[in-house]
């Protein structure tokens, strides 16, 4: 009796030490400092990459810096807790980033709130760097540095008056924009017509290859036929010092 009773508490301790293992993941992600976007603000994280598509495409900024910060401080956090370390115990995390998640994740975002009157001139690089992090850098050690690297600047960037680029068509998200391109991929390999590599300069310069080409070949047709048409006019039976002039 006692035995059984003594395997069902080591099962439970078990269980328990799970739950508080979960528990406390969950709760450091919540503990994050929230300088990000407010509840209020009925912005997806769809619009939010969008923006930083934007930005990471033409390098300027057409937002109000406080605005655009609270963007950049919620997708640094979204981007952060992707990662496998985020999940790790707080003794792991130690070992593999020399200190916890919540102070990684605190310390960046602190970099980031300290611009007061605008973004630094680092910005289309904190945007390129977040957008395609997993793709870039395979740990969090190594996307931290970058980003602590384009923080660590004091040179700001001033707010765009050019046009804001404008959209056509409803935006796409992320997965809409992938299954668009592999259904065009599929309907050009089923129709026989291959996807073109490179730009549009080296297609044209080959069509204007292609196009020299054709005319070469009908000077060359059109000097074969004057060719012909003159030995024609000249009969066996003319002179050939008659035709000389």
């Amino acid at each position: 009796m006692e035995a059984a009773e003594a395997s069902q508490n080591s099962q439970n301790s078990t269980v328990d030490s799970n739950v508080v293992l979960d528990q406390n993941h969950d709760s450091s992600v919540s503990d994050i400092p929230n300088h990000g976007i407010d509840a209020g603000h009925d912005i997806s994280e769809d619009e939010v990459r969008h923006t930083l598509e934007i930005i990471a495409s033409m390098g300027k900024f057409w937002h109000e810096w406080d605005k655009l910060k609270g963007m950049l401080s919620f997708y640094l956090k979204q981007v952060l807790s992707q990662y496998p370390e985020a999940k790790l115990t707080t003794e792991q995390q130690i070992s593999s980033l020399g200190e916890t998640f919540l102070e990684l994740v605190k310390r960046l975002d602190d970099a980031l709130q300290s611009f007061i009157e605008g973004p630094p001139f680092t910005l289309q690089r904190l945007c390129e760097i977040l957008l395609a992090a997993r793709t870039i850098y395979p740990n969090l050690s190594k996307l931290a540095l970058a980003l602590e690297k384009n923080l660590l600047v004091t040179s700001m960037l001033t707010i765009s008056t050019d046009p804001y680029p404008a959209t056509s068509g409803p935006r796409l998200t992320t997965g809409e924009r992938r299954n668009e391109d592999s259904n065009a991929k599929l309907n050009s390999t089923q129709n026989g017509v291959q996807p073109l590599g490179g730009d549009g300069d080296e297609i044209m310069t080959e069509v204007q290859e292609v196009e020299a080409h054709k005319d070469m070949m009908i000077d060359m047709e059109t000097f074969e036929e004057i060719h012909g048409t003159s030995e024609t006019n000249c009969t066996p039976t003319c002179d050939p010092e008659s035709a000389i002039i």
